[in-house]
């Protein structure tokens, strides 16, 4: 068997135990009532595309770092860039994902433009987030 083989082989035997983990109904009833209610309760698609875009926004880890930081002060890029240790150019590039978002605002004192969080969800999501994978 050569290498490749091998390696699709593994990856054929660990997608065939992930099916295997997941559990499914052993026969097909669909409970109208639970579905109904369900539909009910789910927002319009335009909603959840919406939604979607702005958890977008925190699947990247530095975008996520300099929510952190701006969760205790208002930063500029100078800042943020030398907390992170990296580029104002990369830094800029993410602020300017994050604004796009909705998820930071900026103001200019001077020639020095200040990033903050748009407002308290922000601050609320992140920690909810960072709570959740901290319990393991």
């Amino acid at each position: 068997m050569n290498r490749y083989a091998y390696i699709a082989g593994g990856i054929e035997l660990a997608a065939k135990q992930i099916v295997a983990d997941i559990e499914c109904c052993e026969e097909h009833i669909v409970h109208t009532d639970a579905v109904t209610a369900a539909q009910k309760a789910m927002p319009p698609e335009d909603i959840t595309t919406a939604a979607s875009d702005f958890f977008k926004a925190f699947s990247d880890k530095t975008r996520l770092r300099i929510l952190a930081a701006l969760v205790s002060a208002e930063l500029c890029v100078c800042d943020i860039a030398s907390l992170l240790g990296m580029s104002q150019s990369a830094i800029s590039h993410q602020l300017r994902f994050l604004k796009q978002a909705r998820l930071v605002k900026s103001r200019k004192n001077g020639k020095t433009v200040y990033y903050a969080l748009c407002d308290d969800h922000i601050q609320t999501i992140l920690a909810q987030g960072i709570a959740h994978v901290q319990e393991g």
